[in-house]
């Protein structure tokens, strides 16, 4: 029998968690450029409720305000209103009677702008800090997936649909239990109604919405920043990214790896032909005289020292020296001044001072042999 009761169990488990960004593989937080795709698309993290909550705060505060200006302004109206239109329908003048109801009209617009215009403020407000401001034509666009039945099987038993179930209720408990106390604690004023002027009766029942709108929007205030925070995590579970995901926009953003290595490649081999182009020019390779060579140049009119034209190492250095060889550049081997000069010399750089006199002692070498071979000639 317990065997049994387990197998039933089992058959009938639910895994809450079966609709999860993990089960899906996505398991990576979204990236700033995925981030702003979803923002273009409209997705963002915002709390209807939070709205909604606001601007019953907000409503009350302005009533709160702004109810004797209203009051006074609609019972001036009303009184001049009534009188028109009883003199114009005595008079049977229709043109007068639309005046007068036009007029009318535009009074109460002029009268509520203050109010309509405080909400309005205050819904672009809170929405502007929830989302700040790009507005997205998307949200809007037909999406006839919604339309699968499978897709609102999982919306229906999703963790969302829970949490707004939960929600919904407490907004009903806790309207329910607040609207009830305050009115109990009124009915005593209530019963007095028959001794007050209209003017007071409108007050006592103007304050007691505007205090239920009070204790109404506070209490659905705090479960609307709860709404907020779950609105946030549904957001943030919906962008995540598979690894595989991040890895292909990764690779978008900086580029094919094997392009970027045939491009580096290419830049390389330019380089090498614009350096080895410099060697015939130079006044001496060292060498020291297997791995480096440094190909100099001293110009005294265009360097205030020699600079390094060319320089490689290994096979590079192989290539200096046939090229040095073929344009009959001396070569002279001094190892520590090679690799020196490889190490611590970028190419169309000077020299430095440091190694100046070692340099020179090169230079004068090869200068002198060069004189030589001119003098021998003559």
């Amino acid at each position: 029998m317990r065997n049994e009761c387990v197998e039933v169990k089992q058959l009938y488990f639910l895994n809450l968690t079966f609709f999860s960004a993990e089960d899906e593989g996505r398991t990576e937080k979204a990236t700033d450029k995925k981030r702003e795709d979803a923002r273009k698309k409209g997705q963002v993290a915002k709390s209807q409720e939070l709205n909604t909550a606001v601007l019953i705060v907000g409503f009350c505060a302005f009533m709160l305000v702004l109810a004797g200006y209203m009051l006074n302004n609609i019972e001036q109206m009303v009184t001049i209103s009534i009188n028109g239109w009883t003199e114009a329908l005595k008079q049977t003048e229709v043109n007068y009677f639309y005046n007068l109801t036009g007029k009318a009209i535009m009074d109460i617009i002029i009268t509520s702008a203050p109010l309509w215009g405080g909400l309005f403020l205050i819904a672009f407000l809170i929405c502007y800090i929830q989302v700040g401001y790009k507005p997205s034509g998307k949200p809007f666009e037909p999406k006839f997936s919604k339309m699968d039945p499978l897709s609102g099987l999982k919306r229906i038993f999703s963790a969302e649909s829970g949490f707004k179930l939960l929600i919904s209720v407490g907004k009903v408990i806790i309207l329910g239990y607040i609207v009830y106390s305050i009115i109990q604690s009124r009915i005593p004023t209530f019963l007095k109604f028959y001794d007050f002027a209209p003017r007071q009766i409108l007050f006592n029942l103007g304050s007691t919405v505007i205090y239920i709108g009070f204790y109404v929007g506070g209490a659905f205030l705090i479960l609307s920043v709860l709404d907020y925070l779950y609105q946030k995590h549904k957001h943030e579970e919906s962008i995540k990214m598979t690894k595989q995901e991040v890895k292909e926009e990764y690779k978008n953003m900086e580029g094919d790896p094997q392009i970027k290595g045939k491009i580096k490649q290419k830049m390389r081999e330019a380089s090498m032909k614009r350096m080895m182009q410099a060697v015939p020019e130079a006044d001496v390779i060292i060498t020291n005289p297997t791995h480096f060579a440094v190909a100099i140049k001293y110009d005294a009119e265009k360097n205030s020292a020699p600079i390094v034209t060319a320089k490689g190492v290994d096979y590079v250095a192989q290539k200096i020296k046939e090229k040095a060889k073929e344009s009959h550049i001396q070569i002279v081997e001094n190892k520590p001044l090679a690799r020196a000069l490889y190490y611590t010399v970028d190419l169309g750089k000077e020299v430095p001072p440091e190694l100046y006199g070692a340099v020179a002692e090169v230079l004068a070498f090869v200068y002198n042999l060069n004189q030589k071979k001119v003098d021998r000639r003559k």
